[in-house]
């Protein structure tokens, strides 16, 4: 096992996130306050909180880092420029060749690839087909020091491969590697059957623990008391998406702002 997962599993088991090293933070904060950044991206970050997120994961500069369903690439923005030096950013994005995608993620795909085709700014990504449970490798065993989901797994509770994704994660990790998990939460009070994008906080962790991992801790840093959770869209009532709301009250969207969200470190027992 190497140093830096010695130090993390020592840290894990006293129950707290590891400090990142003063340049590793001003590192990340250098590569969130580029100017090549996106301002329209940059302007969501006080919903993200990326520094934040990322620091209690436990990112560092020289670890390989998987992100799952990267999406448009807000998040592979910051990762991807962060490891390209020391470490290593693997993108888990959708399979091309699936008969079953829709025509929107090709769309999603194609403005991800032209993003991360400045090798400058991004260094050598590297790209792996995603589509559990059909196509799950992520990587070789035990090759990747972290495994990151934003606001995904309602999708995958849908379609019900969540337990197929974690088993994915959990094979690439070495043993100590860490699961980042950010979702939009649902009370755990409210009927948790409908499909709004809200999943129960209690469900991820069950699924995770039944799955390899154990949780490290849970962080408020995306927390958001003001969303209600409850909305005629589900989570696309609220900013970025704001699916059909009326004008006279996408004013009252904006204000309550984005998704009330749960942060979850776990680790692969």
């Amino acid at each position: 096992m190497s140093l830096k997962f010695a130090t993390l599993t020592t840290a894990a088991l006293l129950g707290f996130a590891l400090a990142l090293p003063a340049g590793a933070d001003e590192k990340l904060k250098s590569v969130i306050d580029d100017p090549a950044r996106p301002a329209d991206e940059k302007a969501r970050d006080q919903y993200r909180h990326p520094s934040e997120t990322l620091a209690f994961f436990g990112i560092a500069p020289d670890m390989t880092v998987v992100e799952l369903a990267p999406g448009g690439g807000w998040y592979t923005e910051i990762l991807a420029p962060y490891l390209k030096d020391e470490g290593q950013y693997i993108g888990a994005h959708v399979d091309l060749e699936s008969e079953e995608l829709p025509d929107f993620y090709r769309d999603i795909y194609a403005a991800w690839a032209d993003r991360i085709s400045d090798a400058e700014r991004f260094g050598d990504v590297e790209i792996v087909e995603f589509d559990p449970p059909r196509k799950t490798e992520l990587g070789e065993p035990g090759s990747a020091d972290m495994v990151v989901s934003f606001r995904s797994a309602h999708g995958w509770k849908r379609s019900g491969v969540f337990d197929s994704v974690l088993q994915a994660a959990s094979d690439v990790l070495e043993r100590g590697g860490v699961l980042g998990i950010v979702q939009h939460r649902l009370p755990e009070s409210a009927d948790g059957e409908e499909y709004t994008g809200y999943v129960k906080q209690s469900w991820i962790v069950a699924k995770a623990e039944a799955n390899g991992f154990r949780l490290v801790e849970a962080s408020e840093i995306n927390a958001n008391p003001a969303d209600t959770a409850d909305h005629p869209e589900g989570v696309w009532s609220l900013p970025p998406s704001m699916r059909n709301v009326p004008e006279d009250e996408r004013e009252a969207s904006m204000a309550i702002g984005e998704s009330d969200r749960m942060t979850l470190k776990f680790v692969k027992r």
